[in-house]
């Protein structure tokens, strides 16, 4: 038998974003050992790239916002797919989760009488995202970070995990490797909390950093875990699109939170054309009530630039399908145009988003304080996850644990801006708290050493080859297909294309070669990341298959309409028997009269 590293924890946290700091900050202040995994380095998760704020009902700039309202936001926007418990327990429970944050040593932006400045988003009906100017994420990895060194965690940085192994139905522990030197590692553990992220990088254009190859979905999916809601990847309205080597980079929505209009080539605000009947009492009909949203006025309505991302991001591609796009296939989001409403306009822009314009300025050499910027819908996203217990944070699988990004209920068909950050911190809480108990009530369960020595013959295969394919030349033609055939406008020839060749590249995922040794071996690690970006990409193909209708994030150029009497459920994905993957429909559990209440008195 070969000798790998062993750990031994109570709990094991996959991910050391902001929702698996939480976890694992929350799992060892409950008395359990605690072992932490990051496939980078400690504080460069993807959480640092939040930008606009931390979405919770704090009250502090209009009085009229509370959780029932945020509550009845959230599952407007999710098109009513939600987990309405998810959304309840969210709704009460971020603003506890921000003070906390707050009390461990974050700094926000503060109102004139000290309190957490709260600022407008898309999709909210208040201001309600506190932030610290347009680099929250970055301030709450830090706070977190912090926090979480003084718990007695121990932390595995640059480590990739291949698989999750089990004793019978429950978890037993995780088999990965140290990308730096190549060396296995075997972890026992008697709870399991994955934290993955999303998948972004199964698509050519994204905002996501490199880690988002979708490895947790694919981790659960295969220890027979189910997936829910995979047809809803978002796409951020607005991205990067020129100049070339900042295509994708997100544009904050706080730019528009602070008044920035998007326009045409024609210089026509185009969201006034086309407001949802479910928004249009919430929305504004003009320019000037729009502007006096952002800038605080509780009597008026907000502007269009700012309704859920799925809608925006919808207008957007018409404008471009249509002939009134940019130059570069994008269309002009301008936060410049606010010298005409304010004498200090350039400074007060390079206050409110610091990062903005100097990533811009430098990046770009654009001035967004002078001119506009070229932006287009980017892959941002994944609203669908693991399926968990919205109490829990448990999966269908006993033992292993699921927050953030990875995990499916709270977001339904589309997620609002800013409800991440604070998904993370509640959830991530709630994941580690009950991780815990699972640990405390129940013993290490056994691996099996055969399974795991071939997991690890199966891991270095691709050295072995003579022959076959680049395993970066697979990832290029996979993001290729996701985004030309299974992106934001969906049809189902395209679709079933879409399998077709999906089933072409898993034939040469089987055959990639990798040449060299196993230190500093980005092709190796691409090659077992293949797996996974397969996995999610097949996953989310036949949801959006098996969805014949357009809802939140999901729109199908062939059933352009809601489909009330077949929509009304979630999309489950499970591994069948016979190794292949299985789409179930689930009805949408029912919601209990006060909180249909809620929503009803919220219109």
């Amino acid at each position: 038998m070969s000798t790998f590293d062993t750990y031994n924890y109570d709990v094991l946290v996959i991910g050391a974003g902001g929702a698996g700091l939480r976890a694992a900050i929350e799992a060892a202040a409950n008395g359990v050992t605690v072992g932490l995994i990051c496939k980078s380095l400690l504080g460069k998760a993807h959480t640092v790239m939040a930008e606009g704020g931390i979405a919770a009902a704090l009250s502090n700039v209009d009085e009229r916002d509370n959780w029932r309202v945020h509550f009845a936001d959230t599952m407007r926007g999710g098109q009513y797919l939600n987990d309405w418990r998810m959304a309840e327990l969210h709704a009460k429970e971020a603003p506890d989760r921000v003070r906390e944050l707050e009390a461990w040593g974050a700094l926000f932006d503060r109102t004139k009488d000290g309190r957490i400045l709260q600022r407008n988003f898309g999709g909210h009906k208040y201001p309600r995202l506190a932030h610290v100017g347009d680099r929250t994420g970055l301030e709450m990895i830090r706070t977190l970070q912090d926090h979480c060194i003084y718990q007695d965690i121990e932390v595995h940085m640059e480590c990739t995990i291949i698989t999750i192994l089990k004793d019978g139905e429950r978890v037993a522990g995780a088999f990965g490797y140290e990308r730096e030197k190549g060396q296995f590692k075997l972890f026992r553990a008697k709870a399991i909390v994955i934290a993955t992220g999303g998948i972004g990088r199964a698509y050519k254009i994204t905002s996501n950093s490199w880690e988002y190859t979708g490895d947790g979905h694919s981790l659960a999916y295969n220890a027979g875990a189910e997936l829910m809601d995979m047809e809803f990847v978002q796409f951020h309205p607005t991205g990067m699109v020129w100049p070339p080597s900042v295509r994708g980079i997100l544009v904050t929505e706080g730019v528009r939170g602070e008044g920035g209009i998007l326009l045409n080539s024609e210089h026509k605000r185009f969201m006034f054309n086309e407001i949802p009947e479910l928004y249009r009492q919430q929305t504004a009909d003009n320019e000037e009530e729009g502007w006096r949203y952002t800038q605080g006025d509780k009597q008026a309505k907000r502007p269009p630039e700012l309704l859920t991302r799925d809608h925006v991001a919808r207008c957007i591609v018409r404008e471009i399908r249509e002939g009134r796009g940019s130059p570069h296939n994008g269309v002009y989001l301008d936060i410049s145009w606010i010298k005409t409403k304010m004498a200090n306009a350039a400074d007060h822009i390079k206050k409110k988003l610091p990062s903005m314009y100097n990533q811009f300025k430098k990046l770009a050499d654009i001035d967004i304080t002078k001119e506009a910027m070229e932006v287009g819908p980017t892959t941002h996203y994944m609203m669908g996850g693991i399926r968990v217990h919205a109490e829990t944070q448990m999966s269908t699988v006993p033992g292993l644990f699921a927050a953030g990004e990875a995990a499916a209920g709270l977001h339904g068909a589309n997620r609002l801006g800013g409800n991440s950050l604070s998904d993370l911190l509640v959830f991530g809480k709630r994941a580690g708290e009950y991780a815990a108990r699972f640990a405390k009530e129940n013993t290490q369960g056994n691996i099996d050493d055969r399974q795991v020595e071939m997991i690890a013959k199966n891991a270095l295969e691709p050295f072995d080859r003579t022959e076959g394919e680049n395993p970066f030349q697979v990832q290029f033609d996979l993001q290729e297909v996701m985004q030309n055939l299974v992106g934001i406008v969906r049809h189902e020839q395209e679709l079933l294309k879409a399998m077709q060749e999906l089933e072409k590249l898993y034939d040469r995922f089987s055959k990639v070669r990798v040449i060299g040794n196993r230190e500093y071996n980005n092709g190796w690690h691409t090659a077992l990341d293949l797996q996974h970006l397969l996995t999610v990409s097949e996953a989310i193909t036949r949801a959006a298959i098996e969805r014949k209708e357009s809802r939140g994030a999901h729109f199908r150029e062939d059933h352009p309409e809601k489909d009330a009497r077949a929509g009304n459920c979630n999309l489950i994905i499970v591994k069948g028997d016979d190794g292949q993957m299985v789409v179930k429909r689930v009805p949408v559990r029912d919601m209990p009269p006060d909180l249909k209440q809620i929503i009803e008195d919220m219109k």
